[in-house]
């Protein structure tokens, strides 16, 4: 789930501007960090129910991610809007780097322990164990991944989104602010990697600088695996990843788990270059 929430970053950018944002995952970091430093804030507050300290700190780390995600898009990519694509690509990649660094000469190189926001109970479901933090991320995920759904398909502006992906110019041309929509979407998606970022932290317990590159790689990879530019494809993707490692390490494979992932998303890209729900691509005569 939390592959998918950082997937729909990826695969929303490039569906409207072809962009491949590769600092993406740092957004996801960042929202971790935010997320960390809120709970220790609120921490200070006597009588502050654990619910609400996790919704306050969930929602400080997406304002956060969404405020750097448009920032990012203001700063490292409009600039660059008619300039050849390799130049946001490697924008893309410098600005990566830079938050990296920023958040490691800032914080330390250190991982940091995260704090205990959800109680730890968990429940028997047949012959599993079934921890409160892994549903509260399915539910988390889920109702994010159903509001952007909801957000795109039935409001004005998820109107515009779907415009631009078509056709850019000629949303323009039909009275589309594209500069608003392409900001709307980077803060979306940098949204919904906030929320990923706090959702991991909670689960894995300790978070670092560079966690959000492994992290960020296997997203865009979910993204690529449902489809690249198709919101629906994002979620499955990522859904898909999760379960593959998941079932590769409890067969007792978990150091070859990044192996069969990445295996498994060659063999379907063989299969179908687009992706799983990607456009069929026609056969050259």
């Amino acid at each position: 789930m939390v592959y998918a929430l950082i997937a729909l970053g990826y695969t929303m950018v490039y569906g409207i501007i072809e962009l491949i944002n590769f600092a993406h995952g740092e957004v996801f970091m960042v929202g971790s960090f935010a997320g960390l430093l809120a709970a220790g804030a609120l921490s200070g507050l006597p009588g502050l129910p654990i619910p609400l300290r996790f919704a306050l700190a969930l929602s400080a780390a997406m304002a956060a991610c969404a405020a750097l995600g448009l920032g990012l898009e203001r700063v490292a990519y409009r600039p660059l809007r008619r300039a050849p694509r390799l130049a946001p690509l490697i924008t893309a990649i410098g600005a990566s780097y830079f938050l990296q660094n920023a958040v490691m000469l800032s914080l330390g190189s250190s991982q940091h322990p995260y704090p205990d926001l959800v109680p730890d109970i968990s429940f028997a479901v047949g012959g599993a164990r079934i921890s409160l933090i892994q549903v509260l991320i399915v539910v988390v995920a889920s109702a994010l991944m159903a509001g952007l759904t909801l957000f795109i398909g039935r409001t004005r502006t998820g109107r515009a989104m779907r415009a631009c992906a078509q056709d850019r110019e000629a949303a323009w041309l039909m009275g589309v602010n594209v500069d608003r929509i392409i900001a709307t979407t980077f803060v979306l998606g940098s949204l919904l990697a906030g929320a990923g970022g706090v959702l991991y932290g909670l689960r894995y317990g300790t978070i670092d600088f560079f966690m959000g590159y492994i992290v960020g790689i296997k997203a865009f990879t979910a993204a690529v695996l449902g489809g690249i530019g198709n919101v629906p494809g994002a979620m499955l993707g990522g859904l898909l990843l999760g379960v593959i490692e998941a079932l590769a390490a409890g067969w007792g494979a978990s150091e070859w788990k990044d192996v069969i992932a990445f295996g498994v998303l060659v063999a379907v890209l063989l299969v179908r270059p687009a992706g799983l729900l990607g456009p069929r691509v026609a056969d050259k005569v």
